[in-house]
């Protein structure tokens, strides 16, 4: 009696492959309030690609900086991708691919003020219109970072005078430092970094072991399998071939009355990018198990 307690318990959770970890479930007709119908245990692998990218978007005066504030500064505009972080799980059957969470997309944009692809057309405190070269303005822009600079130390220490404090004081260095933000902005630019979570979906088939999803370039990002300009993104299965019955008896030649099921083999799944691992999961995969009746 314990032991078809223990049958019909590990039935009821093991109907079919889900992302909890179930590695038995029944297999070919199977009768369910009074209907019945045909199973056949599938797994569907969702595997989560988060993808950084870098937009490096250079200043006006990018090529003065090191003339006037002793800093290299990038002098091309730039985009990089790398791979941020990857999860591979398994899809439950009742959960549908397209309607499953993904990280929300993010941007960060260093330093930020106004819009985040445009810099301002005249510096923050010009007040006359005298025609100048990008050098004297460059120039220009140089001499009021290090005033405001001087006038933060002064604010801080208390030489501007003894009536800023309190809540006056950060709210006269915040505006300090956005003002700052802007000059500097004109000299080394912006630098926005932005995520996305991209997800791709395989059903493992039991005679084929590597899937390749896309490639990936650190130039364009993620881009189709077909496109040979990046390295592969290429999941890897690898059976453990240990698909051993756990808390159930296995039936003989002599058991007449049997339940047909499928064992899941625990497989290592590895997430690579060309010759790099980026994650590894072991998920109970019935395609690489094996069937088995069960003494009913």
């Amino acid at each position: 009696m314990k032991r078809i307690a223990l049958l019909f318990a590990a039935m009821a959770v093991c109907l079919s492959a889900s992302a909890q970890g179930d590695y038995i479930t029944r297999t070919g007709v199977v009768e369910e309030n009074g209907t019945l119908r045909l199973v056949e245990p599938r797994s569907t692998i969702a595997v989560d690609i988060t993808v950084e990218r870098t937009e490096v978007i250079v200043g006006p005066y990018a090529r003065f900086a090191q003339k006037y504030l002793g800093m290299r500064a990038p002098l091309s505009d730039k985009d990089t991708y790398r791979i941020a972080g990857a999860s591979i799980r398994l899809l439950a059957d009742n959960e549908y691919v397209a309607s499953a969470e993904l990280p929300a997309s993010t941007e960060v944009v260093a330093p930020q003020s106004g819009d985040v692809r445009e810099f301002a057309r005249l510096l923050p405190d010009r007040m006359d219109s005298r025609a100048l070269t990008t050098d004297q303005a460059a120039a220009e822009a140089a001499e009021a970072i290090f005033s405001l600079r001087k006038h933060r130390i002064e604010l801080i220490t208390g030489e501007a005078g003894e009536n800023v404090f309190g809540a006056g004081l950060a709210a006269a260095l915040k505006e300090i430092d956005a003002y700052e933000n802007a000059y500097l902005e004109l000299f080394f630019g912006r630098r926005i970094v932005s995520t996305q979570t991209v997800r791709l979906t395989v059903m493992p088939s039991s005679d084929k072991f590597g899937y390749i999803l896309a490639r990936f370039s650190e130039k364009d990002g993620l881009i189709p399998a077909s496109d040979l300009s990046g390295e592969i993104v290429i999941l890897q299965i690898e059976p453990s071939g240990d698909t051993s019955l756990r808390y159930l008896h296995e039936a003989g030649p002599k058991d007449k009355q049997t339940i047909d099921c499928r064992l899941a083999d625990f497989s290592t799944c590895i997430l690579s990018c060309g010759t790099t691992p980026v994650v590894r999961t072991v998920l109970p995969l019935f395609e690489y198990g094996r069937d088995v009746k069960i003494v009913r």
